[in-house]
């Protein structure tokens, strides 16, 4: 069998997949192990090739095969690569039944945690090893995503759209660590790559039906087919909708995607449409107590688990892209593949959120007023008049397109010992953004309503575009038959261009700013019998700063999160170094065992920081951070019942002095403080059992030790005073441990039901906090000229849901 075989014949197995099982021959064993690191140092988790195995191969052990590259590549053995790679086929999607891929990725993928701050199940924030992909602007994101080798990060703040990710449609998702630069930009803790389905492996059709909890509706539908003369095509399209757990929560969204092409012996050739709309719901948020006078009150969360803070925050999306994959084989050994893509977003959002003027109103003049209406408070600013005349509540609204256009090439070509590759990404931004406010009034329920009467001001506005050039070279080298050598280099050339809008329309100067990085990687792994291998490496990415990012980077004219853009002076790009080092153990089929420990340093990481004698921020580069831990994952099956674990420490800390931003605080950072959100353990257990011939039960626990809440880094709940003794609290996020139950009865080869029990004790929880002003506690307004002394600091937190169940069922044709 040869180490880089052909496509598949027509009729025969399909041989374009990311990741799936692969049975080869000893003598083909060193071959594929030769293209390991070669095909992962590609920017992108790619499809690969499977051979149709031989008649002795069902006498041997099974392979899992994993390919990293925006193109079709060589399947090469995980036990190969010298770092860590997850792997999640299609089908294991499909049967754990998970309420969507952010769901599954949280109870089985060592390293990653879900925070729930948006309150939405398809706007998460997800980490991994402490790198986030975010759907949140102006958090900073450290993980690339792929889907089918097209970057997904959004040009504007990097952020990812979870909501547009054709779940119904993917034959893999890959979680690949350290900060490897073949996988481009913003892969500065890992890259998280998914590809889709085709008519070559998913042929017939199945329809995926359920209802339950929150009035949450789901159907999910695909079919394929395929010719003998190598014609194929696959569709797949989701429709969700749901009322929400928690008060104002609705949201619904639906998506299709289509692929259709061809597969010869040396040329294979498709084109995919990927075409979705939402319309999401994140309410964010909710104090759960609250600071005053007698001491610490429970505050709205305590007294309703379903409350939100403010409303509306709503997020519409839509999303088309366009892309055309080529591959030609030249002969058994030499390859080459193209890719373009043309991919189109638009982003408008609805917050109603506290006027600014007015939270600071109620914060400044707490101490009420003087019978003549003077302030008695030092730092009111203003008479009781003019605060009474204060619009409690602003509207802001943004709208945002992007469009990102791209192509990639890439040539491979494998000699007796070494598997060299080389090639380039090209791809070019344009965006615009504006935001808009609108002063109002809240409701009793704090609904914010617009004033008819009061203008909706543009409030700050961007137009820009970027140009980004990626040249690679990798080499493979087999030192010895089980010793494999991978080096490799890319060199990211990165223009950024922005125009600034003020609030009266007029522009600024365009600024540009141009950022270029050489990035290497070097790695080992070593094969020791007994199914161990030992790996090892270093790797080393970087991020350039995003228009977001520059648009707020001026401590002299700071900005308010998530979009106040004032500014765009000079921001560093950020560099990471990687280290990683493991073991991995395979005996047979039935026992998997991975260990490995890693530390990133970012260097020059960009955070928002606190600017001068104001409580408004800019971004700013910050000397050093660092994230560092273990991860270990083990597998065993023993008869009909297969065990999971997957355990994770991370210590995520800042390693440099400075003053963070975090709501209405300033925390002065000192080495080896440690970052808000990221919990230092989480273990997560797994069970499946086929209790009888066509009945599977499921059940999997995740425990999460406490977090540090975002402006409680420094053990305060308030900025010290002049002459006043600190105010310290201790207002960390409590850890938790849900379990989950699902089941599963395949009634015939067509027809399958199925249910799924999240949270089965009701446990009350959250997954994240924030200090922040309340200027509703216990749910009423704060009025300083009617109720002096109400004004308080309160812990905001990110509630889990409570228990929930659903009932589905599976067609299939």
């Amino acid at each position: 069998m040869p180490a880089n075989p052909r496509p598949a014949p027509p009729g025969q197995a399909p041989r374009d997949t990311v990741a799936c099982r692969r049975r080869t021959s000893r003598g083909a064993a060193t071959a594929i192990a030769m293209a390991v690191a070669l095909m992962t140092q590609r920017p992108a988790v790619a499809q690969h090739d499977t051979a149709v195995p031989n008649q002795d191969s069902a006498m041997l052990p099974e392979v899992l095969v994993v390919a990293a590259a925006p193109l079709p590549g060589i399947g090469v053995d995980s036990d190969l690569v010298p770092y860590t790679v997850q792997t999640v086929r299609g089908d294991d999607l499909d049967r754990s039944r998970a309420g969507n891929l952010a769901e599954y990725l949280s109870r089985n993928l060592a390293g990653v945690n879900v925070n729930d701050i948006q309150g939405s199940p398809f706007q998460t924030d997800i980490t991994y090893r402490g790198f986030r992909a975010s759907s949140i602007p102006g958090v900073p994101q450290g993980l690339s995503v792929y889907l089918d080798g097209i970057r997904v990060n959004e040009p504007f703040g990097d952020v990812v759209s979870w909501d547009m990710i054709p779940e119904a449609a993917l034959a893999s998702v890959s979680l690949v660590s350290s900060a490897n630069p073949a996988y481009g930009l913003n892969t500065l803790g890992g890259a998280l790559a998914m590809t889709t389905r085709s008519g070559l492996d998913s042929p017939g059709f199945e329809a995926d039906l359920s209802y339950g909890s929150g009035a949450r509706k789901r159907a999910d539908l695909s079919g394929g087919v395929r010719s003998d003369s190598g014609w194929h095509a696959f569709a797949a399209g989701t429709l969700f909708q749901e009322h929400g757990w928690r008060d104002q929560s609705g949201g619904r969204l639906g998506n299709v995607f289509a692929k259709a092409g061809y597969a010869g012996d040396t040329d294979s050739l498709d084109v995919s449409v990927l075409h979705g709309r939402s319309t999401l719901t994140g309410n964010g948020l909710v104090p759960s107590f609250h600071a005053s006078a007698n001491g610490t009150l429970p505050d709205l969360y305590q007294a309703n688990r379903h409350a939100v803070y403010t409303y509306p925050d709503q997020t519409r999306n839509q999303v088309t892209q366009v892309v055309v994959n080529g591959r030609h084989w030249f002969d058994d050994k030499t390859s080459a593949a193209a890719l373009a893509y043309v991919r189109t977003s638009r982003r408008d959002t609805t917050n109603g959120d506290v006027n600014p003027a007015y939270e600071a109103y109620a914060e400044d003049c707490e101490d009420g007023f003087a019978p003549d209406g003077s302030p008695l408070g030092a730092d009111c600013g203003m008479t009781r008049a003019e605060g009474a005349a204060l619009h409690p509540a602003v509207i802001n609204t943004t709208h945002m397109w992007q469009q990102t256009v791209g192509m990639a090439l890439s040539m491979a070509r494998e000699t007796d010992r070494h598997l060299l590759n080389a090639g380039l990404t090209l791809d070019r931004s344009r965006l615009t953004y504006s935001q808009y406010a609108q002063p109002g009034t809240f409701t009793d329920d704090r609904g914010a309503v617009a004033d008819p009467d009061a203008p909706n001001a543009l409030f700050s506005g961007v137009g820009g575009s970027s140009r980004m050039l990626g040249l690679y070279l990798s080499d493979t080298w087999s030192l010895t038959p089980s010793t494999f050598l991978t080096a490799s280099a890319r060199w990211n050339h990165v223009e950024v261009s922005n125009t600034l809008r003020n609030s009266d329309g007029s522009g600024q100067p365009r600024e540009s700013f141009t950022y270029r990085r050489l990035n290497p990687a070097l790695g080992l792994s070593q094969k020791l019998g007994g199914g161990v291998t030992v790996f090892g490496g270093y790797a080393q990415n970087n991020r350039v700063p995003t228009v977001l990012e520059l648009g707020c980077a001026d401590p002299t004219r700071p900005c308010r999160l998530p979009a106040g853009l004032q500014a765009d002076p000079y921001l560093k790009q950020v560099v990471s170094h990687s280290y990683e080092a493991g073991v991995r153990w395979h005996r047979g089929k039935d026992t998997e065992v991975t260990a490995s420990l890693y530390r990133v340093d970012n260097h020059d990481d960009i955070l928002f920081l606190r600017a001068p004698n104001t409580q408004l921020g800019y971004f700013a580069n910050f000397d050093r951070t660092r994230n560092q831990g273990l991860d270990l994952t083990a597998r065993q099956r023993v008869g009909d019942v297969t065990l999971r674990l997957a355990y994770s420490y991370l210590q995520a800390t800042y390693q440099a002095a400075g003053q963070l931003a975090a709501g209405e605080r300033t925390i002065d950072i000192r080495p080896g403080m440690r970052m808000a959100g990221l919990p230092r353990h989480t273990l997560k257990l797994g069970l499946d059992w086929q209790a009888l011939a066509g009945l599977t039960l499921g059940a999997d626990l995740v425990a999460v030790s406490g977090t540090v809440s975002s402006g409680n880094e420094d053990g305060l709940r308030s900025d010290p005073q002049p002459g006043a003794p600190p105010k310290t609290a201790d207002w960390h996020v409590p850890g938790y441990a849900t379990l989950n139950l699902r089941a599963a009865y395949k009634v015939n080869k067509r027809f399958e039901i199925y249910a799924r029990l999240a949270n089965v004790f009701d446990r009350r929880y959250e997954t994240y906090g924030q200090i922040a002003n309340d200027v509703f506690p216990g749910g009423s307004l704060v009025r300083p000229h009617v109720a002096p002394g109400d004004a308080a600091s309160a812990l905001f937190v990110a509630p889990g849901a409570p228990r929930s169940f659903w009932l589905g069922a599976v067609f299939r044709m």
